[in-house]
C-alpha cells in the first residue's frame, strides 16, 4: 500500500497514524479468533441473585457513599440517529401501496393518538396540509401523515437522534428520551449537594439541538426534582474511526480519499476515559421509562451502585496491603477466595505459586477498572449476554459477549450459547480509578483481538468494515466484572416506533 501526501495529510487531520492504518488493514485481512467459552454465566455460577437482605445492604452503602460526597456521573450513549426506528415508515412512504398493509403499519395508525408525539404530529400536519391527522386518515392520506412525522419539513424524526424524540406523555405534555434520562439521574445519582452530573455522547450534527433541549428543560426538571444539573457532552473522536477495505484487502476510497467509518460504540471507551468520577453509570438512550414506572429502575440502579462501592472498597483495601508488602498466607488465601467467589476469576493456578508469585498475581488481577452489570432473564430480545470466558493468560473471568464472538459451528460452544439464561441490557455501574485515586487509562484494558469484521454494501459495492471491540464487550475485556440479576421491568428498549406503544412507555 502506497500513501501519497494527501493521504498522509488526511490521516493527520483525523489523528490516525500510518502505522495504525496498516495495522487495521492487516486486521481486516487476517480476521479475529472466536473466544473460548467455559460456560454461560447463570444464577449461582457467574450471576449473583440479590435477596432482600443483600439489597438493603447495597442500598445503605449507596446512600452512605452519596452523603459522604461521592461523585457520580451518568453517561448516556446517544449518538445514533433514530432512522432505524422508522424503517417500516420509510418503506411505506417509498412503497406502492397507499394504505397500511402490514400488521406493523396497521398498529401504528390504529394507535397513533397514543404516541406522546401525536400533538406535535397533528400540528405538523395542520401546518403542512391544513388538515389534522384524523382528517388525513379519513381521506386515506396515510402517507402524508407518515411524511409529516419523519421528513425534514415535518417533525424530521427520521433524522433526529432518539434523545430528542418525544417518548412519553407527562402531565399534559411530553418528554423526550433526553429529558427522561435527566429525570432518572436526579432520582439515584444526585450528590449530597443535589448536583446531578449527566454526560451525553452525541454526533456533531445533533449536538446543537441537544444543547437547546437541555437549556429549555433542565431548569424545570431541576425545580421538579430538587436537582442542580451539570450537563456535559462529547462526540465520537475522529481518531477512533476505522478504515474500510475492498474485498481484496486494499483500502477503500471515496472521492480519492481514504474511506473511514465510525468504529462502533467501542470507540466511546475514549469518551469514557475522559470522564472522572467515583462511580459512572452507563445506560443506552432508548432504555428509559416515565416517572410512574421508574420505581424498579431506581431501586436496581442503587443496588448496582452500592454493590460497586462495597466491592471497590474491598479491592482498594487489598491493593493497599499488597503495595505495602507481601501479606501472610492466610491473608493471601482470603484475597484468592475473594477473586474466585466475588469476581469469579478462576483457573488461576495460584495454589501452586510461591508466596511472592501469588501476591503479584493477585495484585495484577485486582488493580483494574471495575464494573457491576445488571443482567435480565432472556425474553427474546436481541443483544449480547454474560459468559465465563478464557483469557489470554489462561484464567477464566466473566465477559459480555455478542453472538458474533461465539463459534456457532462448534457444537460445544453452541451448546453453551443455548444454555444462556440471561442477556445484557446495558445497565452498568463502573469505577475507573485505582486504589490510590488515580484514573486508569482505559484503552490499556481493551482486547483488540475482539474486533470483528462486518461486510457492508456501499453504492452497490461490497466492502469490509472493521468494528472496534464493543464498549461493554472487548473494550472492557480486562476489567473486573460482577454480574447481578436485575428485574426485567428495568429493560424497556425502543428499537421501533411501535415499541412506544408497549405498556412500559404508556401512562399508568
Amino acid at each position: 500500500m502506497t500513501l501519497d501526501s494527501k493521504d498522509i495529510e488526511f490521516l493527520d487531520k483525523k489523528g490516525i497514524s500510518e502505522e495504525q492504518l496498516r495495522e487495521q488493514l492487516e486486521m481486516i485481512r487476517t480476521g479475529f479468533p472466536y473466544l473460548r467459552l467455559e460456560a454461560a454465566a447463570t444464577p449461582g455460577h457467574g450471576i449473583s441473585e440479590i435477596n432482600a437482605e443483600m439489597a438493603l445492604g447495597a442500598l445503605s452503602c449507596w446512600e452512605t457513599f452519596l452523603q459522604q460526597g461521592g461523585k457520580v456521573i451518568k453517561m448516556v450513549p446517544a449518538s445514533g440517529a433514530a432512522s432505524r426506528m422508522f424503517k417500516d415508515i420509510f418503506a411505506f412512504i417509498n412503497g406502492k401501496t397507499e394504505k397500511p398493509d402490514t400488521d406493523f403499519l396497521r398498529l401504528f395508525f390504529d394507535k397513533i393518538e397514543k404516541f406522546a408525539f401525536f400533538p406535535s404530529l397533528n400540528s405538523a400536519c395542520v401546518s403542512l396540509y391544513g388538515k389534522s391527522v384524523a382528517t388525513l386518515m379519513d381521506e386515506k392520506k396515510y402517507k402524508d401523515v407518515a411524511r409529516a412525522l419523519i421528513e425534514s419539513d415535518g417533525l424530521d424524526y427520521g433524522r433526529l437522534p432518539k434523545a430528542l424524540l418525544e417518548f412519553h406523555k407527562v402531565q399534559g405534555r411530553s418528554r423526550t428520551a433526553l429529558e427522561e434520562h435527566l429525570a432518572e439521574g436526579a432520582q439515584y445519582a444526585a450528590g449530597r449537594d443535589r448536583k446531578v452530573h449527566v454526560h451525553f455522547t452525541l454526533s456533531d450534527s445533533h449536538l446543537p439541538l441537544a444543547r437547546i433541549k437541555v437549556e429549555e428543560t433542565s431548569g424545570h426538571l431541576g425545580h421538579y426534582y430538587n436537582a442542580d444539573y451539570d450537563i456535559t457532552y462529547s462526540v465520537q473522536k475522529p481518531s477512533t474511526d476505522t478504515i474500510a477495505a475492498n474485498l481484496d484487502g486494499t483500502p477503500c476510497r471515496e472521492d480519492g480519499h481514504l474511506f473511514f467509518r465510525p468504529g462502533g460504540h467501542g470507540a466511546l471507551i475514549e469518551n469514557l476515559n475522559d470522564l472522572d468520577a467515583d462511580v459512572i453509570f452507563i445506560k443506552n438512550i432508548d432504555n428509559v421509562v416515565g416517572d410512574d414506572r421508574r420505581e424498579s429502575t431506581i431501586h436496581y440502579k442503587k443496588v448496582l451502585g452500592g454493590t460497586l462501592v462495597a466491592v471497590k472498597q474491598r479491592i482498594d483495601q487489598y491493593c493497599r496491603l499488597l503495595k505495602a508488602g507481601v501479606p501472610d498466607e492466610n491473608k493471601l488465601d482470603e484475597m484468592l477466595h475473594f477473586l474466585r467467589s466475588v469476581l469469579c476469576i478462576t483457573r488461576d493456578g495460584a495454589d501452586g505459586m510461591d508466596t511472592a508469585g501469588k501476591a503479584a498475581y493477585i495484585f495484577s488481577k485486582l488493580n483494574r477498572p471495575l464494573r457491576v452489570c445488571g443482567m435480565v432473564r432472556n425474553s427474546g430480545e436481541p443483544g449480547g449476554g454474560p459468559f465465563l470466558v478464557y483469557n489470554q493468560d489462561g484464567t477464566v473471568s466473566p465477559q459480555i459477549l455478542e453472538s458474533t464472538q461465539i463459534n456457532h459451528a462448534n457444537p460445544a460452544d453452541e451448546k453453551i450459547f443455548r444454555e444462556a439464561t440471561h442477556f445484557n441490557p446495558v445497565d452498568l455501574a463502573v469505577a475507573t480509578r485505582d486504589f490510590e485515586g488515580h484514573k486508569f487509562n482505559l484503552p490499556d484494558f481493551v482486547d483488540m483481538s475482539t474486533c470483528f469484521i462486518s461486510e457492508k454494501s456501499r453504492d452497490g459495492v461490497e466492502i469490509k468494515a472493521l468494528e472496534l471491540p464493543g464498549l461493554w464487550n472487548g473494550a472492557m475485556s480486562d476489567w473486573n466484572t460482577i454480574f447481578i440479576e436485575v428485574a426485567a421491568e428495568t429493560f424497556n428498549p425502543v428499537k421501533t416506533v411501535n415499541d412506544l406503544l408497549r405498556p412500559a412507555h404508556q401512562p399508568l
